[in-house]
């Protein structure tokens, strides 16, 4: 985990403590999965076992996995529709008021270019910060060391790599800036 941390190779496969780490979030998950809709309750107590930091007020929707779950922390307001794929080998920061649509990846880990490392099952992870009031939508991937500013909002189907400026609209792949949000969109939707 120090190494993932500073950003160097590591071992996540053959670790016997990385392994058992995510065995023990797979436990979670399997359980948190698999529980009725109307269990409410009983995700929130597992959500917060699972997860490094979670505001009062969350909602997974359906299926959620991840690699760790302690190296995720969501704010205040998040909403997470169904298919979220969080893989935290690194830290996962997301603020409050944020919403992320179907089938969202959020990736921190990547794989040396070199196959040689590769096949040794060495891997890199890079930290992901989503600021306050961020939308992402549906199909979007975010690559190892993203960082995404606050009020932003990424089209679906986006792949975002490096850093997104806040209050501006992200498209594309790789994900570029379309415009600044402005005062007219608030005006658009009254």
């Amino acid at each position: 985990m120090e190494k993932a941390a500073a950003g160097l190779l590591y071992d996540a496969n053959h670790d016997p403590g990385l392994v058992e780490k995510r065995r023990a979030a797979k436990r979670l998950l399997f359980e948190l999965n698999g529980l009725h809709p109307d269990e409410e309750m009983r995700r929130h107590v597992l959500f917060r076992r699972l997860l490094g930091r979670t505001g009062e007020a969350f909602t997974f929707d359906g299926a959620f996995h991840c690699d760790y779950g302690f190296n995720i922390e969501i704010g205040e307001n998040f909403y997470a529709n169904v298919n979220l794929v969080i893989l935290d080998g690194a830290k996962v920061t997301i603020g409050r008021n944020c919403f992320i649509a179907p089938n969202v990846g959020i990736y921190t880990a990547g794989h040396p270019l070199d196959a040689e490392q590769r096949a040794m099952g060495l891997e890199y992870a890079r930290p992901v910060t989503i600021g306050d009031d961020v939308w992402i939508g549906a199909g979007v991937s975010i690559l190892p060391g993203a960082t995404i500013g606050a009020g932003s909002v990424i089209a679906a189907g986006s792949v975002v790599r490096g850093d997104v400026p806040p209050n501006v609209i992200c498209a594309g792949n790789p994900a570029r800036v379309i415009r600044e949000i402005t005062e007219s969109d608030r005006a658009r939707y009254r």
